[in-house]
């Protein structure tokens, strides 16, 4: 039986093959030419520059520490016989005088006291102004300058009633009635002030007239 060529497969399938294949073989030159060539270069890798911080550490000082005490020595029998029974000691003697004063007392500390507080009882002098005009002495200087005023005078009277400290909180000069009227105040008595029924100390006030008479 004869094969009609036009439908005969195998040819069909034969032709379709080769066609196929050099289609294939034409599109791989076609990308072969047209598709650049790729070159490869090596690429250089920079260093990475590291910096390193480096503290700085302050320096201690180890504290030392005193050696341990001397333990006592525990005495051991010996076991030599012949030690000598007569054995002396030297005698010591110590020098006293090269033994150095103990150090003065602290000094006292003063007790502040507040100037003129209200008190109960106020300091008086023991006979009046006429105890302080027993005293006073008129300087022959200021006499013969004519000068006369009032010297006032700050007494710290103590607990005793007697004048401790005295100062002149307003004079007249340089001509010796401040120094009069201290001397004055210095030499008579006042009874003390009282706080709750005890005497303390206190500061007191005084004022001295220096007047001339005809």
């Amino acid at each position: 039986m004869k094969v009609n060529p036009k439908v005969d497969l195998k040819r069909k399938s034969r032709k379709v093959l080769e066609l196929s294949v050099a289609i294939s073989m034409a599109l791989h030159i076609i990308i072969f030419v047209l598709i650049p060539r790729f070159e490869f270069k090596p690429v250089e890798i920079a260093q990475a520059t590291v910096l390193v911080k480096v503290d700085e550490i302050e320096q201690t000082e180890q504290v030392r520490r005193p050696p341990p005490p001397n333990v006592p020595a525990v005495p051991v029998e010996s076991e030599d016989e012949d030690i000598a029974d007569d054995i002396t000691i030297d005698e010591t003697t110590f020098d006293f005088a090269e033994v150095p004063p103990p150090p003065p007392p602290p000094p006292e500390e003063e007790e502040e006291i507040p100037p003129f507080l209200p008190m109960e009882n106020w300091p008086k002098i023991i006979g009046g102004y006429a105890e302080i005009r027993k005293h006073l002495k008129y300087p022959e200087i200021a006499k013969k300058a004519g000068i006369e005023g009032i010297v006032i005078i700050k007494a710290l009277i103590g607990r005793d009633g007697s004048p401790e400290q005295i100062q002149v909180e307003k004079g007249l000069g340089n001509v010796g009635l401040n120094e009069a009227a201290v001397e004055a105040v210095n030499h008579v008595k006042f009874t003390p002030a009282m706080q709750r029924n005890k005497p303390v100390r206190f500061w007191f006030r005084i004022p001295i007239r220096f007047q001339l008479t005809e």
